[in-house]
């Protein structure tokens, strides 16, 4: 899948209010990246490749394997599938995504 249809599948699931109160980024091996900004109002989901209070680097394959539930994010992280840079509190509130 590509890159722009995992944006509006991710637009879709943050919609306006997150609760995030955050902003993340991943950023892909293939390049480009895929921002959630869940400190404005409404909540912006889009490919800005900006500062952001967590970076998840991750390649496109398993970012997609995370939005279908296939790969457990833990685990992921365990085996280096995932690198997570900047607040790792952040990152946990992904789960309620």
């Amino acid at each position: 899948m590509s890159l722009e249809n995992y944006t509006e599948q991710v637009r879709t699931k943050v919609g306006e209010a997150s609760g995030l109160n955050a902003v993340i980024k991943f950023a892909f091996k293939e390049g480009g990246a895929l921002l959630i900004d869940g400190k404005s109002t409404p909540n912006r989901v889009s490919n800005d490749d900006t500062a952001a209070d967590c970076t998840v680097k991750v390649s496109l394959e398993d970012f997609g394997k995370l939005m279908e539930r296939k790969l457990d994010p833990m685990t992921a992280f365990m085996t280096g599938k995932i690198k997570i840079e900047g607040d790792m509190g952040v990152a946990m509130k992904l789960g309620k995504l």
